[in-house]
């Protein structure tokens, strides 16, 4: 029976990048908010299968989760994300709540409606991180704190959850348009060679997931060459 594994984000740039690594070896539900947004994934990974939730909807999580009957899960990839930037002197209480409930709250209650189905399997849990969560930069505070504090979610399941492996990618910036944007945001020119590319991340999860089981890749940092 082949692995089954379930990631978030999985519409387009690095989600999409770990769905097509991992399509050859495992059962795949690819999470999005909108179920138009996954239709260019599913026609390239025609056996995958579309779960839409909105994370930080927390009755439609466990409503998916339900419905799609997971009681075995191997691997858990938590893609999705939402980055926001800004001074603290000019960044509201709202822009953190949003940080932390995407970054933070949606993760750690998916987790934890998964943990039946991935303690069946003796599952892995991947997050995936940044570089912003080991190191905060003027202008990034919301999003760094929700980084620093989705590290300590992972150290903590990892010492709670004995039976399972829990891994933290800390990738500098990635070639998508989430980095576009953010590039826009910063008043800079865009050139995708200063960047990791999607697929060279996706490798890295790939390989943290097929560590043999006798170790345990707690973190994985990744930045691009020259920087």
């Amino acid at each position: 029976m082949r692995p089954t594994a379930l990631i978030t984000g999985a519409s387009r740039g690095l989600g999409a990048a770990i769905a097509r690594e991992l399509a050859p070896t495992h059962d795949l539900l690819l999470g999005a908010r909108r179920p138009e947004s996954l239709q260019p994934i599913l026609a390239e990974l025609p056996d995958a299968v579309g779960w839409p939730a909105d994370l930080t909807d927390h009755d439609a999580v466990a409503a998916a989760v339900a419905v799609a009957g997971i009681e075995r899960l191997d691997v858990l990839v938590h893609n999705a994300g939402a980055v926001e930037l800004g001074p603290v002197a000019e960044t509201p209480a709202d822009m953190w709540r949003r940080m932390f409930e995407v970054n933070v709250v949606a993760v750690a209650e998916l987790t934890r409606l998964l943990l039946p189905a991935l303690r069946e399997a003796n599952g892995h849990v991947v997050l995936i991180n940044s570089g912003a969560g080991i190191r905060a930069n003027a202008g990034w505070g919301p999003y760094a704190a929700s980084k620093f504090a989705l590290r300590a979610f992972g150290d903590t399941l990892r010492l709670e959850e004995l039976a399972l492996r829990v891994t933290s990618i800390h990738p500098g910036r990635i070639d998508t348009d989430m980095q576009r944007d953010i590039i826009t945001t910063e008043g800079g020119e865009y050139d995708p060679d200063q960047f990791l590319r999607a697929g060279t991340v996706a490798a890295a999860v790939r390989a943290a997931i097929e560590t043999p089981r006798d170790g345990h890749p707690t973190e994985v940092i990744l930045r691009p060459i020259g920087r």
